[in-house]
């Protein structure tokens, strides 16, 4: 006898998909073992099933942002490469065009999602793991500001430097305001048990600390009067950053001490611990370049702007040791996870490349701040396994979208959690 169920109905699956049936505390629709994410509010086409274009974008999460930072932070990582060659700016700027394409691509994707599915949008943000994703979308306007800030001024007029002051205190806005909002979602009712803790919860105040990132980039184009608060903003947001994310990695710590290592799909996120102490330490020491000297409460104290640069450099050396640290039991249990075969291709596999971008750039302005030649050749060493980070990721990425393995529903974001029929219509398990 068959046990194939019946296609739900229309309405029987509206009442079950719904934003507050999904609910906050409903995280089982995201597979832990795959490390798939899912679009809670789309229906599923069957595997032997022709999936048109417009079904499978659907399906897009706010997770494919991922793609505008990795690319995105490549530009900033050419900038600050210290062994460079003729051409290594104009890599950099090609790779910043790439980002806003991606950019602007992504945003479309996603937007057809929420016009064709209006609840969409609003399960998205609700979401206890989707949700989790959406500072990606924050992350890709930040780099991109940062991106605009190096290889836009220097080309443009003195029109630039105002607008992304401005720019920079709307984003400053927006990622304090998104941090506060996203984790009183997932203290209000997310009900995430500690089996499923990664770093992923973290992601949430990423915002906070690139926005530090890119006030050391915009301020050293600021007169001093417009400069100062975007010093003290950039350290303000920092500090709040880090301070969140420290007090998170006694959680993540806890989980793997109970749990172990997550499923060899989620390993390459367990790269976003990195993140924090990397922007951090990149951030500080970047900041600590553009003090004004001779202006405002540095002409009460002259020897502050020296004072804070050498603080900076230690506290930036003592982060990059703690980056090094994530950085290393996460490479482990991915090289692990990788000789057991147990690894498909999922969206965490970008976390391989953008947090460690920002431990790559920490290490590239110590060896620049200690004048170390050892230091500056890890660095570029560094920067090359970066590079081919990408490229390896980039192609497993399109090879998956190919393939069907990806953007593909029933497979990648909502796999495992509905059961198709014949007719290529969907239905829970």
């Amino acid at each position: 006898m068959s046990t194939q169920q019946p296609p739900l109905s229309e309405t029987t699956e509206r009442t079950i998909q719904t934003p507050g049936s999904l609910g906050l505390s409903d995280a089982k629709g995201d597979d832990w073992e795959t490390g798939q994410l899912r679009a809670p509010e789309q229906r599923l086409c069957s595997p032997g099933y022709k999936c048109p274009i417009r079904e499978r974008l659907k399906h897009f999460t706010w997770a494919w942002f991922a793609i505008t930072i990795s690319t995105g932070v490549l530009g900033l990582l050419f900038h600050n490469t210290p062994h460079r060659f003729d051409g290594l700016n104009a890599i950099g700027k090609v790779a910043f065009i790439m980002s806003i394409t991606m950019f602007v691509l992504s945003t479309v994707a996603i937007s057809y999602r929420f016009i064709k599915t209006p609840r969409g949008l609003k399960t998205s943000l609700l979401h206890p793991t989707e949700s989790l994703f959406f500072p990606a979308f924050l992350l890709s306007i930040a780099i991109i500001l940062a991106n605009s800030a190096i290889y836009g001024i220097p080309a443009s007029g003195p029109w630039l430097p105002v607008a992304l002051r401005v720019c920079f205190w709307i984003y400053a806005a927006l990622a304090l305001l998104s941090s506060i909002i996203q984790y009183t979602i997932v203290f209000h009712g997310a009900k995430l048990q500690i089996k499923s803790m990664s770093p992923l919860w973290i992601f949430p105040i990423f915002p906070t600390l690139l926005t530090g990132v890119l006030a050391s980039t915009i301020a050293p184009s600021q007169p001093p009067s417009n400069r100062l608060p975007i010093l003290v903003a950039g350290v303000t947001y920092l500090g709040l950053g880090f301070s969140v994310a420290f007090i998170l990695y006694a959680l993540y710590l806890y989980r793997l001490t109970q749990e172990g290592f997550p499923a060899p799909p989620m390993r390459p996120g367990m790269f976003i611990a990195v993140g924090p102490p990397g922007f951090t330490a990149t951030g500080l020491i970047g900041l600590s370049r553009s003090i004004p000297v001779n202006y405002a409460y540095f002409t009460r104290f002259p020897a502050a702007p020296q004072i804070l640069k050498v603080l900076a450099l230690w506290i930036g050396i003592w982060l990059w040791a703690l980056a090094f640290w994530f950085f290393s039991f996460s490479l482990i249990a991915l090289t692990v996870g990788i000789s057991k075969g147990r690894i498909r291709f999922s969206m965490a596999w970008w976390a391989i490349v953008f947090p460690n971008t920002a431990f790559t750039i920490a290490t590239c302005l110590i060896g620049e701040e200690l004048g170390s030649e050892g230091i500056k050749g890890v660095a570029s060493a560094m920067t090359i396994l970066i590079v081919i980070g990408w490229l390896v990721v980039f192609a497993s990425n399109v090879r998956a979208v190919i393939l069907s393995k990806l953007l593909w529903p029933g497979r990648d974001e909502d796999f495992g959690h509905y059961r198709p029929d014949k007719s290529g219509a969907s239905h829970r398990k």
